[in-house]
């Protein structure tokens, strides 16, 4: 765990890198490796699902490293536009974490794991898909259990003992939650 942890740190202040064979040997084979257009190849070295990085090495044709980024850097994810396809994506971030399919709106939801800008333990970034097109982007802030949670169905464990769904009794309860003890009549 601390290797992995001493990993994810090292990414984020992103060493620099002379050539492809000094990126292999720090960081070893890419997830992914990418033609360009211009030539040159992007390395795709990606920490997902547990990470919040993921390091895109740039090198020309004879090795030389041209550019070096985090593609889940804030200045990256706004580059995600209405309208790219699902490789544009991919290229433009890297690997993602997961995906959600929603069946009635017809979306597709790509996640990654971004560095924690907000309230929750942990931030998502999604892009969400129709008919293999970007629609648009959000974000989903994670947060922890709040409370205890013992009992059965992760419901607590007072003042609703041992049924998570009670008896509901056509008498007014006087307790504030749903219905225990009034509501449990025998005739």
């Amino acid at each position: 765990m601390l290797v992995l942890l001493g990993s994810c740190a090292s990414m984020r202040q992103m060493r620099p890198l002379a050539n492809e064979a000094e990126a292999l040997a720090v960081h070893g084979e890419p997830v992914m490796r990418w033609k360009n257009d211009d030539g040159t190849t992007t390395l795709e070295y990606s920490t997902q699902p547990y990470g919040d990085t993921t390091l895109m090495v740039t090198v020309d044709a004879s090795g030389i490293v041209v550019r070096q980024e985090n593609a889940l850097a804030y200045e990256n994810l706004v580059r995600v536009e209405r309208g790219m396809t699902r490789e544009q994506v991919s290229r433009l971030l890297g690997r993602h974490r997961s995906v959600q399919t929603f069946s009635l709106s017809g979306e597709e939801v790509w996640d990654w794991n971004i560095y924690n800008d907000g309230p929750g333990i942990y931030t998502l970034f999604n892009v969400h898909f129709i008919d293999g097109k970007v629609v648009r982007t959000s974000r989903t802030y994670v947060y922890p259990h709040e409370g205890r949670t013992m009992g059965w169905y992760g419901y607590p464990a007072f003042p609703y003992y041992a049924y998570p769904y009670s008896y509901r009794s056509r008498f007014p309860s006087r307790w504030p939650h749903h219905g225990w003890p009034s509501s449990w009549h025998w005739w």
